[in-house]
């Protein structure tokens, strides 16, 4: 879903203020206005027609002579009342038609004279309020508009400071050091509490960084020394003649392993430093070779178990992807399955399209656990006992774009299956 801008929703609001205020504010001067006319008219037409009415009796031979705009008719007078007022009320008609003109009218009954009528020609006036009228809408409108764009004007100094602030803050990079946010001169104080915020945590952040950096290095040179001597003692051993085919293979993996760590010591400070690296480091891997050799390894934890490892669908298939990565990666998930399973069999297969399964006949998990285990691995929480975690698999599949999907229920297994096609070199 798009969300609007501060500045569309403040407009939007102050359009619908602005038009209930106009709005508002033409109905009561109408309601004024009408109120205020009715009362000239009557006031105008009562007070004239008292007056002819008093002179009509104090004079009999009296007959009023109408104006251009005043008329007066009796039901006792030749022609009497035009057929238009006939069906009027007593009382005060504003906009009754006298011949094709408007009219206020006032009509009374009276003892004497019987229904009289006096007739007021207010086209004009009618002409003249019109006018007044669209000038006063166009007067609303040019208002309304006017308003608007002060407003538009006014908004855009207003969110113009705190859009520059969302770019910088867009623009910040991890892996620039001293990096800081300036507030617009015509920011506000707010902004400038938030600006000091965000450097105050840059600054706390990078101290941070350089001390994980500091501490990977430390780490990566204690780690290093302790398997060059266990790589160079294999070596050393295995140049011994009459060593016994038994203590040779075991020293061959003891040396492979070595190796192996190594490399995945290598991998961890680059992930830690700089994933994109990952894929520098990329070399060509054929699963159905590379998959027998990991059950191999791993074959030893399975002792003392009634558990067995069955390798079923092994289709040719190569990915462009870190031997370290790969080898760790299906390695722990492949530990996991034996840690968890006390009987049966441990299946695994690679398709052509370099999607890997794993089913193991443990104890499975509800739906809770395994939504735990996802929501672990997009923390980076470590699982104890678990190889090089989940977590960290996690983050190599995100780099390599691969995709980790875990299916199990309780008492009736796990099935892991992990897609590593983004590798394929004819992708």
């Amino acid at each position: 879903m798009t969300r609007r801008t501060l500045r569309r929703k403040l407009l939007g609001w102050l359009s619908i203020y602005v038009a209930l205020v106009t709005l508002a504010v033409f109905s009561a001067a109408n309601y004024v206005h009408e109120h205020a006319e009715h009362a000239v008219w009557r006031s105008l037409l009562n007070t004239e027609l008292d007056s002819i009415i008093g002179q009509m009796r104090g004079d009999p031979e009296y007959r009023w002579q109408n104006s251009d705009t005043l008329h007066f008719f009796s039901a006792n007078e030749p022609g009497g009342i035009p057929q238009a007022l006939m069906t009027l009320r007593p009382g005060l008609h504003d906009g009754a038609l006298l011949e094709g003109k408007q009219a206020a009218v006032m009509v009374r009954d009276t003892s004497d004279f019987g229904r009289v009528v006096l007739a007021l020609d207010i086209s004009d006036f009618g002409e003249l309020e019109h006018f007044v009228t669209r000038w006063a809408l166009l007067a609303g409108v040019a208002l309304l508009l006017v308003t608007l764009l002060m407003a538009w004007v006014g908004m855009t100094r207003l969110v113009r400071p705190l859009s520059v602030l969302a770019q910088d803050i867009a623009n910040l990079r991890p892996e620039r050091k001293g990096q800081q946010i300036v507030v617009d001169r015509r920011g506000s104080t707010e902004l400038e509490v938030i600006a000091g915020a965000l450097n105050d945590y840059l600054q706390r952040n990078e101290h941070f960084v350089e001390r994980e950096r500091a501490f990977i290095s430390t780490a990566s040179h204690e780690l290093r020394t302790p398997i060059a001597v266990i790589t160079g003692a294999a070596e050393l051993a295995l140049e011994q003649p009459g060593m016994p085919d038994r203590a040779r293979h075991q020293l061959q993996r003891v040396r492979a392993t070595a190796g192996g760590v190594e490399q995945l010591i290598q991998l961890l400070l680059v992930l830690a430093r700089d994933p994109a690296r990952l894929v520098a480091m990329s070399e060509l891997v054929a699963l159905e070779q590379l998959l027998p050799e990991i059950v191999e390894d791993h074959r030893y934890l399975a002792t003392g178990k009634e558990l067995q490892l069955q390798l079923e669908e092994l289709a040719p298939c190569r990915i462009l992807a870190p031997l370290a990565v790969v080898q760790a990666a299906i390695g722990n998930l492949l530990r996991n399955a034996i840690e968890n399973s006390d009987r049966g069999v441990v299946r695994l297969g690679v398709t052509a399209g370099a999607v890997l399964t794993i089913e193991d006949p443990g104890h499975g998990m509800s739906p809770e656990e395994v939504a735990q285990v996802y929501a672990r691995m997009a923390k980076g929480e470590r699982s104890p006992g678990a190889g090089i975690g989940l977590d960290l698999i996690g983050r190599l599949c995100e780099h390599l774009g691969w995709r980790l999907q875990i299916d199990s229920q309780p008492e009736h297994g796990t099935r892991v299956t992990l897609d590593m096609s983004s590798s394929q070199p004819d992708r």
